[in-house]
């Protein structure tokens, strides 16, 4: 996959799975590296976690949940001050595989655009480099937030992908002319039978967005 990505996500499965050491093979292999843990507790845990994630080698970006509010975020922002270099933190806002119908459920009020970007400027005022947000959301997260606040796409998926168990999602096309940063790309990458040659489809359509 050398080539064919720009990043490589270590989310909480591989992290559960294997650990540090899924991170430190990743990084023998020089690649960069997302790790996707969404961190979410009290300030004080997650400060440590930010810390512990930040000392692992090639980490580029980092989420924490922005749903744990400012003094979370705030406190996972000071764990990283002081460093010669760190990775981006991002918050995560609203889970790509959430609609309306589940926001309500766990009692958030008003639509998923408006919690999006009310979550983005939490982040923003807390200190965090950028957001994780459906490619649905990136218009507005843009007018709301400073230019060079990040953000990062998951839930794309090209046009011929299933869509899985995903309520929001978007080609790469699509996010990237919504003004994304980065896409995350999974299951049509990991599940085809020929990995690379979807990923490096992916990236020309994503080029062909910036063209």
């Amino acid at each position: 996959m050398r080539g064919a990505a720009g990043l490589f996500k270590v989310g909480s499965q591989l992290f559960t799975a294997e650990g540090p050491r899924a991170i430190e093979k990743l990084a023998g292999l020089r690649l960069k590296i997302f790790l996707d843990l969404k961190l979410h507790d009290i300030p004080n845990t997650v400060a440590g976690a930010v810390r512990a994630a930040a000392d692992l080698p090639d980490v580029s970006l980092l989420t924490v949940h922005a749903a744990g509010g400012s003094a979370m975020m705030a406190a996972a922002r000071e764990a990283l001050s002081g460093r010669k270099t760190r990775p981006a933190l991002l918050g995560v806002t609203v889970l790509t595989s959430m609609n309306s119908a589940t926001l309500h459920e766990i009692g958030m009020s008003g639509t998923v655009s408006s919690r999006a970007v009310a979550l983005a400027k939490l982040a923003e005022n807390s200190g965090l480099d950028g957001v994780v947000s459906s490619a649905h959301e990136v218009r507005a997260i843009r007018r709301a937030c400073r230019p060079k606040f990040l953000i990062v796409v998951p839930g794309v998926r090209p046009a011929s992908a299933e869509i899985n168990d995903q309520s929001r999602v978007a080609t790469p096309r699509e996010a990237i002319l919504a003004g994304a940063n980065y896409i995350v790309v999974g299951r049509p990458i990991t599940g085809s039978k020929d990995p690379r040659a979807a990923a490096l489809a992916i990236t020309k359509e994503m080029e062909s967005a910036r063209a």
